[in-house]
């Protein structure tokens, strides 16, 4: 058995005969609880206009079955969601205010997710005339200004599209790979994205391959950081992919990171994975040092790992 974990609660599920599945339903929803570093579950990561919202992801490595919710509002628990989804349709995402609905649906209360703690952050955020903010190529000026804003012609220069702004105080997202004693795999997210988005931002957390993915034949992956810049590169598809492929996963992780540094040297992300050897890696860019946990038989608790970064 072998699972990346932040607390032990997922490791109790698995000991005691839950389905990898269960176990990282019950992780996620444990940090979602929590309010992970605020930045997972609710009262955290207020968008432009206040709200908290929540994306996430869960994934069968056996079936290669997974649900997604993106940009869910006034739901808290988003991985329980993304899983109703998995097991009581036939889609795979569902976004928005019909998540909402869906959830409604399937028995979820509809709640506020604003908090004091995030509705100061958003208020200091509008007192500093909305610094950082993710608008570009509008007038007014982003960089000074709320808005409302209006498009403006750029011509036919070109930016880089990352967000300086990602640190490590500000880029989790809890992202788990459980594999059983018989070998079976799964995978998922939880986010309430990036602090202060652009409403209706999703980032790459509930996307399957970017923010997790996990295969019965080879293992699983999971990433963190600028979503954004992340999202287009597929970075935990490709891990288990090139763990498929004879890597150990450090190496794994560190060659499909690459990929993405090659276009945008100056992004932060990271990128955790597990081979089903019982093997285990992780390779980041920006953060200085990142940290991730991991929890086997052969220990008598969470061990937390340290990678220095690029």
């Amino acid at each position: 058995m072998n699972l990346m974990v932040t607390d032990t609660c997922s490791w109790d599920v698995i000991i005691h005969g839950g389905s990898t599945l269960d176990a990282v339903e019950q992780g996620c929803t444990v940090c979602e609880v929590l309010q992970c570093d605020t930045t997972v579950g609710y009262g955290g990561s207020p968008d432009e206009t206040g709200e908290t919202t929540l994306d996430a992801m869960i994934m069968d490595g056996v079936t290669h079955d997974a649900g997604c919710v993106a940009d869910l509002r006034r739901v808290k628990g988003a991985i329980s969601v993304a899983r109703s989804v998995m097991e009581h349709t036939k889609h795979t995402l569902i976004a928005g205010d019909q998540a909402t609905q869906f959830a409604i649906e399937m028995g979820f209360k509809e709640e506020n997710l604003t908090t004091n703690k995030s509705r100061e952050m958003w208020e200091k955020w509008k007192k500093a005339n909305c610094q950082p903010n993710y608008r570009q190529n509008v007038s007014p000026d982003p960089t000074q200004s709320c808005g409302p804003y209006q498009p403006i012609k750029t011509g036919s220069q070109k930016k880089k599209r990352f967000n300086k702004y990602i640190n490590k105080n500000n880029h989790d997202t809890i992202g788990m790979v459980v594999i059983d004693k018989d070998g079976n795999v799964a995978g998922g997210t939880s986010t309430n994205g990036a602090s202060h988005k652009v409403p209706g931002r999703v980032g790459d957390s509930p996307m399957i391959g970017a923010g997790a993915y996990v295969d019965n034949d080879v293992g699983g992956a999971a990433g963190t950081g600028d979503g954004d810049v992340m999202m287009r590169f597929l970075p935990s598809y490709q891990a288990v992919e090139y763990m498929r492929m004879g890597m150990d996963p450090t190496t794994a992780c560190q060659t499909a990171m690459s990929r993405i540094i090659q276009y945008y040297p100056e992004f932060s992300g990271a990128l955790v994975a597990a081979h089903v050897s019982g093997i285990h890696g992780a390779a980041c860019k920006g953060f200085g040092t990142f940290h991730y946990s991991v929890r086997n038989p052969g220990m008598s608790n969470v061990t937390v790992e340290a990678v220095t970064c690029v």
